[in-house]
This record gives C-alpha cells, structure tokens and sequence, in this order.
C-alpha cells in the first residue's frame, strides 16, 4: 500500500476541490449567458464575459455585433438546448451550446457554439454571434427576392403590377395602391425582421406598404459563414413568390373619380352605398383630414332626432346670425336663414344648427361622431396593415370642454377634422337605414380586418335625415348635384379656415378672399342606393355647393 503524507493529501484535494469549483462557476457563467442570448438581452449577454474580454471588447461593440447578425440572419427566434461540459478543446475549456435560430428568408438555423470560459466568466470571440462561424469568419446574407404580385381591381384588371424597382400603375390605380421604393430608416428596421435588407425596394404607402408581406411572398437565399478558407452555407431557402391582392376597386369608377377630380388640390370617396366597400379614391381620400363644414351637421341632425331633442317640423327663427355658448356665429355670406329643421338643413343654417348641438349637449354629439366613426382608424385594413401604414382619423375633441366648443363642433369648425372616406361613410351610414358599414379595401375577409356593422342611430332616424339631404339637393344648397334620372341626398359644407388678404386689401364693394375648404356628401339613388360619394377641395374659390357638389355629380353620373 502506498502511503500519501496527510499534508500533501489535503493539499491535492484542495486543488481538486478549487478546479471543481472553477469549473462549476465558469459552467453556471456560460448557462447565465446562454439563457440571455435565448431572451435577445445583449446587456445581460455581456455582463458574463470575463475582465480579459471586457478589456478588449466595448459593451456597445458586443450589443451591436449579436443585433447585426441577428439582422443579417432575419432572426426571428432563437432557442438553446442543454448545455455540455466544460471540456477541452484545443487547450481551452468551453462549454458547448446548442442552439436553433428560427430566420424569416433562410429557415431554421440548427448549430452549436462552443463558448470559452476562462477566470469564472465567458472569455468571448466575435465568431459566437451565431451557430456556425469559425474564428475569423462573417455572417453574410445572399438573399433572393421572389416575384412581386400584382394588386387588382376588383374585375381582376391589374392596378399595379412588375417588380418593385419598376412598378407599373395602369390609369389612376396608384392613387390606390401606393408607392414602392427604398425604404425610409423606420420602416427599413420594420422589413429588416421581415428578411429584407435595408436597401431593397419594396411597398413603401398605401396597399403596396399594408400588404408588402403579402405581394412580395418570402425572401430567401442563403446565409453564409466567410473567411479565409472560403465560404460555407449554413441555411438556405428558395423565395416565394408573392400573392396578388384583389381589391374592392372599381377600375372604370376610380378612373372617373380621378378625372373628376383632375388637378384640383383635395380628395374624392366612393363607397358601395350597401355594404360600405371601397370603390374608388382620389387625391387625399384618407391621408389628410380638414374641417368638414356643414357635411357635419348630418351627425348633429341624426344626434338631435334620436335623442328626440328636435323634430323635421320644428320652426326656428329666421336670422342672420345669432349666440350660442356666449359667441355670436353668423350663417354663410350672413344670409337670413331659419324655417323647419328639413328648410334650416337644406339652406344649411348656422343659426339652426350651432344652437341644437348646444341643445343635445356635448357628449351626445361626441358620442353619435365616434358612432359613425370619429376617434377611430379607418377600417380599411385589418388592424395589423393599420399599425404599418398609421392613417390618420377623423377626429373631434372628447370632451368638447365648453358650449362654444360644442356648438362650433356642431356645424363642422372647431377643432372637428374628417377626411372624404369618413364623410362618405356618414354618407353610407343614412343609406344604409342607420348601419355604417366596414370601409373595407380588400376582397379578402382575414386582410379586410373582422370590423362589426354599427346600428348608428334607428332605420325611422335614417329615414328622417334622408329626407333632409334629399332637400338639399332639390331646393336647397346642392343642387348642383342633381343627376338625370336619380334622386340624390345630399350635404354641403364649406369650412371657414380664416379670413385672409392675400393680395393686399379688397376692392371697395367688394369682400376679401375667403380661405375655405368645400365638401360635399351624398349617396344615389335615394330610394335605392347603389354609391355613397365624399368630395372635399381645400382651399376652393368656392363654397361647397359651387365647387365640390359639381364634381360629385360626375362622379355618380358616370357610376350609377
């Protein structure tokens, strides 16, 4: 038997007992790491490397390196497996991990990296930002791009069609299906984490930026390691191809509104006056809400019936101007005006209607606007596509804060803003017996978004407020929308922006230049309505029976 001093058994032991230890730390180190680098915590990741390599690799240095490769790989997910050791390889322990990195162009990703371990900690290399590399070594991209799919009309014609560096719009479908391009700094981070790279050119507005997931399929390609010794493919995937988009366009009744439109600086809506679907858009439909003037008083008419705080017979007092809330609002061009409620609506009436929103209250004529769709996006994609593209809402202040505000709102000024899709879509509203319609723009229900019908106000209601518009266009302030053969319900509205001089003071006897946005809204036929129809011209040398109903009436003459 051999025989071992008792002191050099304690102190063998000892060192056995500090390696132990040594190596149980280093192990946990790399197990704190690897559950960080499964979490995406690059700080975390970092505060396990050891004092050597802190002193020769930045925080910020090591955070960017896993965000580039995450980047470059179109990371999605990454998942670790158990680890192994340490062992030794090579004269240094490292501690094995397997890993899976889910990609969006490449596939899955399924490696290992065996990560050092040294003085208790992680003793890093550049190479163990992703499965695969060897040291020295680059994660690169090769990536392919499949073929982008056209968007249609909903005859099937094409609106837009071509790869996205030469994108082809056929008539006036780009107003409708967006631009394609290079992407800005936001949106290049956004379809980064889709598998494209900062520069490529995709859907950058519109139907081309909501559904660029859907038109442009799935990129693909390889992802490679590079060094020295050559390169090595890791992952690779073929492209697919992407899948047309069938809209709720109408081609020949978009080309029309378009034409109908023509130069003039503002926005056009058409809408299926049955089930609310997007038939045709023109320059500002959705992107840039105004004043909407005296269109709004459709909401303030169908607030005041429903909550029974008026009636079509009620008689109101024939004036000029009058109070409401303390401040003096005065009719158009201060014409005397007044008469039953359907004669006030018809000659649109300040006076009238400024007083009754006072009348019904703030919070009423709040609430009857967010129940045609004020405060809320427009449904015209499903909430994901909305997130992407943000349009903007037609808005009105909740709560309006005094009766001025109130009252101001009630005839469409104030802080009250909407954009032709939305005064159409009050439009469609009273068409439609009281119910307000999705606005969708897309035939496919899962990318038209799951919006609910809305009981606005009751099918006798509606009926009351067609009658109303109805006047409008027969002996009131929209005649200039009559067609042949139909019946149009309209509305009018001009939006005073400011009284403004613009080319020094006016001629005596005459008035200074009016700053104001014209509307109208409408639907046909009145006993049968087939179209709903929204048209707003900013900054109009008219008021919007003059300027904006003309161009509604073409747009239904050529759609009914």
């Amino acid at each position: 038997m051999l025989l071992i001093p008792l002191g050099i058994a304690c102190v063998v032991a000892f060192v056995a007992g500090a390696l132990v230890a040594s190596g149980s730390a280093e192990r946990d180190s790399a197990q704190r790491f690897a559950d960080a680098w499964q979490d995406g915590d690059y700080g975390a990741m970092y505060d396990e490397l050891n004092a050597d390599a802190r002193s020769r690799y930045s925080r910020e240095d090591f955070e960017s390196a896993y965000a580039d490769a995450a980047r470059t790989a179109t990371q999605t997910a990454l998942e670790v497996g158990d680890l192994e050791g340490p062992e030794d390889r090579g004269g240094e322990s490292v501690v094995v991990v397997p890993a899976t990195v889910q990609t969006s162009a490449f596939g899955d990703v399924d490696g290992e990296v065996a990560v050092p371990v040294a003085d208790a900690g992680v003793a890093w290399q550049p190479n163990l930002v992703f499965p695969g590399l060897a040291e020295g070594d680059e994660l690169r991209a090769d990536t392919e791009y499949g073929k982008r799919a056209p968007i249609l009309a909903a005859d099937g014609s094409a609106l837009a069609s071509g790869p996205a560096s030469a994108r082809v719009t056929n008539g006036s479908g780009g107003i409708v299906t967006g631009e394609t391009g290079t992407p800005g700094r936001k949106l290049s981070k956004q379809l980064s984490e889709l598998g494209y790279p900062a520069d490529a050119e995709t859907g950058t507005s519109g139907l081309e930026l909501a559904f660029n997931d859907v038109l442009a399929g799935t990129p693909g390609g390889k992802l490679l390691a590079v060094g020295d010794g050559g390169k090595a493919v890791l992952a690779q995937r073929p492209p697919t191809p992407g899948k047309p988009l069938r809209t709720t366009i109408d081609a020949k009744l978009q080309d029309a509104t378009a034409a109908a439109l023509g130069s003039t600086f503002g926005g056009a809506a058409v809408l299926d006056a049955k089930n609310g679907d997007v038939l045709a858009l023109a320059g500002i439909a959705f992107s840039a809400p105004q004043p909407p003037g005296s269109t709004f008083k459709v909401i303030t008419a169908s607030a005041a019936l429903e909550d029974e705080a008026t009636s079509l017979g009620e008689q109101f007092p024939v004036e000029t101007s009058t109070v409401a809330g303390g401040r003096e609002i005065a009719n158009a061009h201060d014409e005397a005006c007044g008469g039953s409620l359907v004669t006030s609506f018809a000659l649109s009436c300040n006076t009238v209607f400024a007083p009754l929103g006072v009348r019904i209250g703030g919070q009423k004529l709040v609430d009857e606007a967010e129940q045609y769709g004020f405060n809320s996006p427009p449904t015209i994609y499903n909430p994901k596509a909305l997130a992407l593209t943000q349009p903007p809402e037609s808005t009105i202040p909740n709560p309006l804060k005094d009766d001025v505000n109130v009252a101001v709102s009630a005839i469409g000024q104030g802080e009250v803003l909407a954009t032709p899709l939305e005064m159409a879509s009050v439009a469609q509203t009273v068409a439609n017996d009281g119910v307000r319609s999705p606005t969708a723009m897309v035939k496919s229900p899962e990318l038209a978004g799951d919006y609910p019908d809305v009981e606005v106000m009751k099918p006798g209601v509606a009926k009351q407020v067609k009658k109303m518009m109805i006047e409008v266009v027969n002996s009131g302030t929209g005649s200039a929308a009559s067609v042949p053969n139909a019946q149009v319900a309209g509305k009018t509205g001009t939006a005073e922006l400011g009284t403004t001089t613009t080319t020094g003071p006016a001629a005596p006897g005459e008035e200074p230049e009016q700053d104001v946005d014209a509307w109208f809204t409408a639907f046909a036929p009145a006993d049968k309505p087939k179209l709903a129809v929204a048209v707003m011209v900013v900054k109009a040398p008219g008021d919007g029976g003059t300027v904006a109903a003309p161009i509604a009436r073409q747009i239904l003459e050529a759609g009914l």
